[in-house]
């Protein structure tokens, strides 16, 4: 069996990750890299976003960024659900406002056998900017990542963002042939992104389903679980903590549980020990402040976090993060605060 070494096991996130004592609760932001980072507007002025994934020192310094202002806990990889898609040949761009579009959605199963696996070689940048993290992030893990099967999958068929996923799940209602062979297609690109990931030095590695809670329990068991737990299982010889993410999942937690990860995220729309609960199984949970309330003032920020900490005290392992990604008009000044108001509060007293 492979197993990639890392000199990290005793950080306080991996150590949450597997549900083992930690001095404190860890914290880090979903999309912390970037967005609200005056720092990061300047440093990608004049650059398009899926250029900047493909520029190694640049890709590096934006995961910094949000390490050296916060003193977070893990770094997340600067890069993006579709890069790996562009790298097998999808004509995709990020368009300012609106998201990923594609230049020719997938509708048939020739769109699909366009779709080819991954190598290595393919994205190298990936390779090089991780080589260069792991050195220069010290005692930090840093996060790999990959978008997960269905909201790839959303993107491609919708040929961009959808609020309903209309497109996506009448896909998958009446054509599971060519949804199957896309969701097939899919996950082996996410595991062939993921490893490189790993192999070049990620500590740990999140799926980001963001969109699967579109979706209802019976459809996510027949429909997308085969695949995601394919996902996870090819990852799981690597031994280091595997995260699984979506919004408005809910009604999902139990299935999100069920199909591999370490840690499950959950967004705000439910208490961390009710959702601990829900996925079971002495699960991690990852999360989950309400992005929205950082901005409002401190006093209401405050006892919000501080709610979820003394949650998080009562689950097997405990990720403080948001519920979703830092909204772009976000204080930075207010995550720098909140990082440490996490490490203060939840800090335990040495036996």
């Amino acid at each position: 069996m492979f197993r990639v070494s890392h000199p990290l096991t005793n950080s306080p996130f991996i150590r949450a990750c597997r549900g083992e004592p930690v001095p404190y609760t860890p914290v880090w932001f979903m999309r912390q890299a970037g967005r609200s980072l005056p720092e990061y507007h300047k440093l990608r002025e004049g650059v398009a976003m899926l250029d900047s994934c493909t520029r190694p020192e640049m890709v590096t310094e934006i995961t910094l960024q949000p390490v050296r202002r916060y003193d977070v806990d893990a770094a997340i990889l600067f890069s993006d659900i579709v890069v790996p898609l562009r790298a097998v040949g999808v004509e995709v761009e990020i368009k300012p406002g609106v998201g990923p579009v594609m230049a020719q959605p997938v509708r048939t199963l020739d769109d699909v056998s366009r779709l080819r696996a991954l190598e290595p070689g393919d994205v190298p940048y990936i390779t090089e900017a991780v080589k260069a993290l792991a050195g220069e992030l010290g005692g930090k893990p840093l996060i790999g990542f990959a978008g997960g099967p269905f909201t790839l999958a959303s993107y491609l068929i919708e040929g961009g963002p959808s609020k309903n996923h209309d497109r996506t799940k009448a896909l998958m209602y009446g054509n599971p042939e060519l949804w199957h062979a896309l969701m097939g297609r899919l996950a082996g690109i996410a595991v062939s992104f993921l490893k490189v990931q790993i192999e070049a030095g990620a500590s740990a590695v999140q799926l980001f389903d963001s969109w699967v809670g579109a979706v209802s329990p019976a459809d996510y068991r027949h429909a997308i679980l085969p695949h995601t737990s394919r996902i996870f299982s090819a990852l799981a010889p690597y031994g280091v903590p595997r995260i699984h993410f979506g919004v408005g999942t809910g009604e999902l937690l139990g299935l999100l549980g069920e199909a591999g990860a370490d840690v499950v995220g959950v967004d705000w729309r439910i208490p961390v020990d009710d959702a601990s609960r829900r996925v079971g199984g002495g699960k991690a949970i990852q999360g989950n402040l309400d992005p929205s309330v950082l901005l409002a003032p401190w006093n209401v920020i405050e006892p919000r976090a501080r709610a979820i900490i003394d949650r998080g005290r009562t689950v097997p392992g405990h990720v403080f993060n948001l519920g979703h990604g830092v909204l772009p008009q976000t204080d930075p000044d207010v995550l720098a605060r909140l990082t440490n108001l996490v490490h203060e509060a939840s800090a335990r007293t040495p036996a």
